[in-house]
């Protein structure tokens, strides 16, 4: 098949490195026009937990690279999803099939509703998070950390389900989960739970630029931290009557570890040289990504179903303080998703059927 890829950071990459090795086309679109230059004159190099070199297509706009494109993947950090969808949508057309890796926010809605202006309807399949984690050390390379091995996914609206499963099959393999509704893959990304305990008491090394082992200081307290967090998500999901994966669950499939405590299972990834390292800047994803297009959300939904969030807010509020800025108004996907204001059983309705509801 043919794929476009809105994005050229890390994800993007070992995406587009791990479709290849399948056999598909692929052509990546920088929104910023600064990253994936050196692919135009040489291979994608990826490293780590998938090796080769492969070509890799790069288009000097969004309407060139969505042109003859099969499938089209956003894959880049959710504070640009907003430019990206707008940037997409008058593009598009019957016959494509639109992933997002992961989704956040609700922006598959707001996709929906631009589409439905068009009076243009086509699958969107979401994706609770990404297929790969990695860095991207070089424009021309890729560090796959890792290519999980389970992945939850669901569509829009709801009926392209099997069909949206046998696509994410088709491209990347048996890996996937198909979860019931938006809802629940709105439930499903553990990083902003995890990332807020993990940041919350490694700040100091953030802003100081140290190089620090993650795994190893998911220490007994902050690992308690990420299970009671974890708590308040499955409160949240059970309200709804979703099933979601657990916190153990996740670290279980995604990392291969034994079930234990969440602290054992990160300290066993530390003791095999897979716990990863922590962010050396205060600028990182795990805050101004995660708090306002992660958080936010839950602590939304939470409220909206009757099982408040508390330690989630506390720490939206918290880290706000932190930073200065206030990161629910940070969220640029909300406003425009068409979530905000109403009811449960409107909502419900809403992320099964989209546009049409």
């Amino acid at each position: 098949m043919q794929v476009a890829i809105l994005g050229a950071g890390a994800i993007a990459y070992g995406t587009a490195a791990l479709l290849r090795s399948h056999g598909h086309g692929v052509r990546l679109w920088s929104p910023s026009g600064q990253r994936g230059r050196a692919l135009e004159n040489g291979p994608l190099i990826a490293k780590g937990a998938l090796e080769g070199r492969f070509g890799v297509g790069v288009a000097k706009s969004c309407a060139e690279v969505l042109d003859g494109a099969e499938v089209v993947i956003v894959a880049l950090p959710a504070n640009g999803h907003r430019a990206v969808i707008e940037a997409a949508a008058p593009h598009l057309r019957a016959g494509q099939t639109v992933i997002f890796s992961s989704h956040a926010s609700f922006g598959a809605l707001y996709l929906d509703r631009l589409l439905a202006d068009r009076s243009v309807r086509l699958p969107i399949i979401v994706w609770g998070t990404t297929v790969v984690t990695g860095r991207q050390p070089q424009d021309d390379t890729v560090t796959v950390n890792t290519v999980r091995a389970k992945l939850d996914i669901a569509t829009l609206p709801a009926t392209h389900g099997e069909a949206g499963l046998a696509l994410c099959t088709a491209l990347f393999g048996d890996r996937f989960v198909l979860r019931d509704g938006l809802l629940a893959i709105a439930l499903s990304n553990l990083n902003p739970q995890n990332h807020l305990g993990i940041a919350m008491f490694n700040l100091t090394r953030m802003e100081r630029g140290e190089t620090w082992g993650q795994g190893e200081n998911v220490t007994p307290l902050v690992g308690r931290l990420l299970e009671q967090l974890d708590l308040e998500r499955l409160a949240i999901a059970e309200a709804l009557g979703l099933s979601v994966r657990t916190i153990f669950e996740h670290f279980h499939l995604s990392f291969h570890v034994p079930v234990a405590s969440i602290s054992e299972m990160n300290q066993q990834m530390h003791a095999e040289g897979r716990g990863g390292f922590g962010p050396t800047t205060a600028q990182s994803r795990y805050v101004l990504e995660d708090v306002p297009f992660g958080l936010v959300p839950t602590a939304l939904l939470g409220r909206l179903v009757g099982r408040p969030a508390k330690l989630h807010e506390a720490g939206i509020t918290l880290l706000s303080g932190a930073y200065g800025r206030d990161f629910t108004a940070d969220n640029d996907l909300l406003p425009v998703s068409g979530v905000e204001g109403r009811g449960i059983d409107e909502l419900v309705r809403l992320c099964r059927e989209g546009s049409a509801a």
